[in-house]
């Protein structure tokens, strides 16, 4: 298991040693939050509860010998810290981690997280209890093939607050989860919103947001580059494939950042304080993910 304190110094106690002498009624008030995360691959019993939560089958594109479970802490919309996990892809893993670890040091909210399984692989269910994830094994909306989704590639957040909009601005429109309609205006931001995140998925290598689309609009989606890239990091070892995923972020971060110096995080522009090159990054994101 890692700690956001091991990953961002900041987090730590600077008088830890003196506060584990204290009483624990005064350890409890004096020591941080300490917010956790881990990977763990996805276990033969953690595989018998998807398949019998109707989340993967043996036709599925990726085998559970190549999914892990990305744990993490995350705030929820009343400002507490909660636990909640994604199953993804094992080479993206890493990526997903800092992902998430990014969203809590945002205080970014999120009304829950886990696995579809919670939810029979239903995945109307899955937004209509606003729940936030990434792995299920199901063909794309509308057929047509296997969703991005069912290779752990593509994650959802906040489902109510970021809908799924089909035949948009037609008599035919319809919004998923229906409570979502509420949020169909998206200016100005409120919380939860996917356009105040977008940056923070680009950064780790999810390089299509599903707003962007014109039809459906999927307000909730990320998903890394094309389906082929997907298929390649699915056929290639685990270690060789999470290596070709950090070369692929990196590129992106190198386009998008072009005058971050080498000694800055890797994750962050050179100057935090200036406006985010919106047009620069979608440019980068494009060329990235054909």
């Amino acid at each position: 298991m890692t700690t956001l304190s091991a990953r961002f110094p900041a987090l730590a106690c600077p008088s830890l040693l003196h506060a584990l002498a204290a009483p624990a009624t005064v350890l409890a008030l004096a020591l941080p939050m300490v917010a956790r995360a881990d990977i763990t691959p996805v276990s033969p019993a953690q595989c018998a509860r998807m398949q019998s939560g109707k989340v993967i089958t043996s036709a599925n594109p990726v085998p559970c010998s190549r999914l892990a479970t990305v744990s993490f802490d995350y705030t929820d919309f009343d400002g507490a810290t909660r636990q909640g996990s994604v199953v993804v892809l094992d080479a993206l893993a890493p990526q997903v981690e800092a992902l998430f670890g990014e969203l809590l040091l945002r205080s970014f909210p999120l009304a829950g997280a886990q696995g579809l399984e919670a939810y029979d692989g239903d995945d109307q269910r899955s937004m209509a209890a606003n729940n936030s994830s990434a792995f299920n094994g199901r063909p794309m909306t509308g057929g047509g093939g296997w969703s991005k989704h069912a290779y752990g590639a593509a994650i959802d957040i906040n489902p109510l607050q970021n809908p799924y909009v089909s035949k948009a601005g037609s008599p035919e429109q319809e919004v998923l989860p229906p409570q979502g309609a509420a949020y169909l205006q998206r200016a100005p931001l409120q919380p939860g919103m996917a356009e105040d995140v977008v940056s923070v998925f680009y950064e780790h290598g999810f390089l299509v947001w599903g707003g962007q689309w014109k039809q459906p609009i999927d307000y909730q989606h990320f998903e890394i580059g094309s389906r082929s890239f997907i298929q390649k990091l699915a056929s290639l070892p685990k270690a060789q494939a999470r290596a070709e995923f950090e070369r692929y972020v990196t590129r992106y971060r190198q386009c998008a950042h072009p005058s971050a110096p080498s000694t800055a995080s890797a994750a962050t522009p050179a100057d935090d304080d200036a406006p985010e090159d919106t047009r620069l990054r979608d440019q980068c994101a494009a060329r990235l993910r054909k």
